[in-house]
């Protein structure tokens, strides 16, 4: 059971060797290969009843050509899966593949997975069934096969390893020919050292094209005995910061108005490579335009205690919302002992202190794990006294899941009973309280960006990142917007507005399924890019065989000349 209190996203490899094919190579034989016979099976127009659905299409003469499938991606989990899977679709529509609104209407399921609860791999191994059900292809990604490939409902599936979304396309062309392909090694950088993953600057089709996620490391240096994640994304491998920069400077030219930071720990970013969390912001705020803003994502305690000054000075920058996400999981020092979690109550407190006294008015939201193994119910309530004591404004209560291959999942559990109690007294006590109400007659400058859950209001978020709701007006999305606050609720805020609005000093924003990446300046650095270009403007004159040749040909000479 997990209750969420706002729509606060959660902050919570290659295997060529040295006597593999090279990726030209490999674009050269797949030149030579002769397409096989497929039958096009008849579409039902139910596909739910249906049994089967074709996984090809066919040319007259029965080959299979690559790019033209429709691909469904579904995702889990926190928002470095939701910015791999933007990854991946725009790699995957850059190619030429459309990208399905609804799942039975695609050719092949990419199915994008998250680790940290049990309901959400139970999600996940559903839909793969119904997707076998269906004769549907299946691709599977994220933290699950990651952390156990040879996992029985597994088999017989293409994996794409969290630092391998880069090669998707190649998965999935594999996949729609009857294939199995699975990539799940480590990128390394030049010192052979784990690099963060694929790079910042492949095409993405973002899910909001006003919001940009940013992953600044993947990893952690915990060993919480709890976690599965860390048996997916391993130790901690950060981008460089000149990457993460660049990354940033391109998204504000495409309209870009919000950059996400993101990674399993924000705090550890830049200690495998010399570098800093506070070095990184320092070098991104110079580059955020003028009535844009940046989020920071989730920080274990242990990593910013050395650089609170330095934490609390950005956060008080006027293009950096004024929020922090920061679990302590427990308030009491002995279950965070044996959660292996590396700080105490105290040095949580010292965080949250800090922060409250240096950053005006800052949000801090928080994690809590009831029932863990070792939990009595003495040290559930030093949890409660902790979350009575500093009445988080977002609290995310969690049930204890015993995820396998973790030291937890051998200990004894807490019996059910007493796990749901203890969630029911912590939800109880966070809905005791109003967090927003001193708000009320405020006025404030809120960045809108998103549209309510009832679809009825806009969603801008103020300096605290504190959600704001005002009126479905076209002309506020992506603007800046002076607002007066009438009402406050649990999780959000009420406004009028008070002045027109006004836009960041950024370009208009892609329209919601354009590529990222696809500028005209862009397109000569990127073989899908540059080959789903040509694709559509030679199309209608040569025909699909000779346009898919092209395009091969292309994606041949620019891997050669990298």
């Amino acid at each position: 059971m997990s209750v969420n209190v706002d729509d606060i996203l959660d902050d919570i490899e290659d295997i060529v060797g040295e006597g593999d094919l090279t990726a030209l190579e490999r674009s050269v034989a797949r030149s030579n290969a002769v397409g096989k016979r497929v039958k096009k099976a008849p579409r039902n127009k139910d596909p739910v009843k249906s049994n089967k659905i074709s996984p090809t299409t066919v040319e007259e003469n029965g080959s299979i050509i690559p790019g033209t499938q429709r691909i469904w991606v579904k995702t889990w989990g926190c928002a470095h899966n939701n910015s791999d899977s933007e990854y991946m679709a725009g790699q995957l529509a850059a190619y030429g593949y459309p990208l399905a609104d609804e799942k039975y209407e695609a050719d092949l399921w990419l199915l994008n997975s998250c680790t940290v609860k049990t309901p959400a791999e139970d999600h996940f191994k559903n839909e793969i069934e119904d997707g076998r059900a269906k004769g549907i292809p299946v691709v599977v990604a994220g933290c699950v096969p990651q952390g156990q490939p040879k996992a029985n409902y597994l088999q017989g599936l293409s994996i794409i390893g969290v630092q391998q979304i880069d090669r998707v396309v190649e998965v999935v062309e594999e996949t729609l020919k009857g294939h199995s392909v699975r990539l799940l090694g480590t990128k390394k950088d030049a010192e052979k050292k784990k690099a963060g993953g694929a790079s910042l600057l492949l095409p993405k089709i973002r899910k909001n094209p006003l919001i940009e996620i940013i992953p600044i490391n993947t990893g952690c240096l915990n060993q919480c005995t709890y976690c599965k994640t860390k048996h997916a994304r391993g130790e901690l491998g950060s981008y460089p910061p000149e990457e993460i920069v660049a990354r940033a400077v391109q998204s504000f030219q495409e309209g870009v108005c919000e950059i996400w930071l993101t990674s399993e720990d924000t705090g550890a970013y830049g200690r495998d490579i010399g570098s800093s969390l506070p070095e990184l912001l320092r070098q991104l705020v110079q580059v955020i335009p003028d009535g844009c803003m940046l989020r920071l994502g989730m920080t274990n305690p242990p990593y910013i205690l050395e650089h609170l000054e330095a934490i609390a000075e950005i956060l008080n920058h006027p293009r950096v919302y004024a929020f922090l996400h920061l679990p302590v999981q427990s308030g009491s020092d002995a279950v965070l002992s044996d959660m292996k979690r590396e700080y105490c109550v105290a040095d949580f407190e010292r965080v949250v202190n800090f922060l409250r006294e240096r950053v005006p008015g800052i949000s801090i939201a928080t994690d809590i794990i009831c029932g863990f193994p070792t939990e009595t119910e003495q040290d559930f309530d030093l949890t409660m006294e902790l979350c009575s004591k500093h009445r988080f404004p977002s609290l995310f209560i969690n049930q204890f899941f015993p995820r396998p291959g973790t030291p937890a999942y051998r200990m004894e559990r807490v019996p059910t009973k007493q796990v749901k109690n203890r969630t029911k007294r912590l939800s109880e006590l966070f809905k005791s309280y109003q967090p927003y109400d001193d708000q009320v007659g405020q006025r404030q400058t809120v960045l809108v960006t998103d549209i309510s859950h009832d679809k009825n209001y806009y969603v801008g978020h103020n300096k605290e990142y504190v959600q704001v709701l005002v009126p479905m007006d076209p002309n506020y999305m992506g603007k800046m917007v002076e607002v007066r606050i009438v009402s406050a609720s649990k999780f959000s805020l009420m406004s009028e507005p008070l002045t027109s609005p006004k836009r960041p000093d950024v370009p208009e924003a892609l329209e919601k399924g354009q590529i990222s990446g696809l500028a005209p300046s862009n397109t000569s650095s990127d073989p899908g890019a540059a080959s789903s270009s040509l694709s559509a403007i030679l199309w209608p004159v040569l025909g699909i065989s000779t346009v898919i040749g092209l395009r091969l040909a292309w994606i041949i000479y620019w891997r050669g000349r990298r």
